[in-house]
């Protein structure tokens, strides 16, 4: 049988999303929006860019949830944008009602699927998507730390002058400025340690940028926030579950004890496959580090509070 994935919201992440898993060209794929016309014509815009683009697989556009039965991996990115000024805590409580209702309706149509959580506040939309839901924790992962691992290399790479693609770093912790975690104790360039590469004010820089990525997106396009980069990140991780490669990547996980943190969704090295969340990682962090990672998860429980 097929694979089938579902993308719920048609908007420019959702689309660039359908776009850049279409050309992958091994999976069906849904587009779910409430708004009826948008999914339906940006899935058809799409499907006919398989002619040149050399990809040939079904992508339906629909408002209707049955059209995601049977779906393998469900990526959820419903919800409201940041604007300028706005803080992924603003977002709580329309985003949480949003994301319930979603995966409500989403659970019901496929209860074996995979989700990934898009919505901000990412760590916090997890808690509510598992509540919800009552599905198992290796169903629920959060996508925050791919896209926050995507802006710290590329930071470093911009700043030490060498390829990204040589650079192996790693951010941990919740998907919000306070919160975020950009690991330099393991940080390399090329199997080099970052700090014999860079000097520290080059690293503190590149660090303090990298927790204000997203806020520099949304402060230079003033009407919206960051969708290729996000589009990118999430589909590696669709991919590890659907061919089940097994990779290892930063996700958002509900930790029971490990890092010594207990019923939060933090974001942490997993490996992602068939089932999910297979395995979580505990990196050897500096004692700075897992201070700092405890803290995100302290931080994450504070704002479940607020919804409860």
């Amino acid at each position: 049988m097929k694979n089938k994935v579902t993308i719920v919201g048609a908007g420019m992440t959702g689309s660039t999303m359908c776009q850049i898993l279409a050309q992958k060209n091994y999976t069906d794929i849904v587009l779910i929006d409430i708004i009826d016309g948008l999914p339906q014509g940006k899935a058809l815009d799409i499907s006919q860019a398989g002619t040149w683009g050399n990809f040939d697989i079904n992508i339906k556009g629909s408002t209707d949830w049955k059209e995601s039965a049977n779906s393998d991996v469900i990526v959820i990115t419903s919800g409201v944008p940041r604007k300028p000024g706005m803080t992924r805590e603003d977002l709580l409580s329309t985003n949480a009602s949003i994301v319930e209702s979603v995966i409500t309706n989403a659970v019901k149509h496929s209860p074996k699927a995979k989700f990934i959580i898009f919505s901000n506040p990412m760590d916090a939309m997890c808690h509510v998507a598992l509540k919800s839901s009552g599905l198992a924790k290796n169903q629920i992962i959060g996508q925050g730390g791919m896209l926050d691992t995507a802006r710290y290399r590329t930071f470093i790479a911009l700043e030490s002058g060498k390829s990204v693609s040589e650079v192996n770093a790693w951010v941990l912790g919740g998907h919000t400025e306070a919160t975020m975690v950009p690991l330099i104790s393991n940080a390399s360039i090329g199997g080099v340690p970052i700090d014999e590469i860079m000097g520290k004010d080059s690293i503190d820089k590149t660090v303090e940028r990298a927790s204000k990525g997203g806020a520099e997106i949304v402060g230079l396009l003033k009407t919206g926030s960051a969708f290729t980069a996000p589009a990118f990140a999430t589909i590696e991780m669709v991919e590890s579950i659907i061919l089940d490669q097994k990779r290892i990547l930063p996700a958002c996980a509900l930790l029971n004890g490990e890092y010594g943190i207990n019923d939060a969704f933090v974001g942490v090295p997993v490996t992602l496959g068939n089932n999910g969340i297979e395995e979580i990682h505990e990196f050897k962090l500096s004692d700075k580090e897992l201070s700092q990672l405890q803290n995100a998860g302290a931080a994450v429980k504070e704002l479940v509070k607020n919804l409860e």
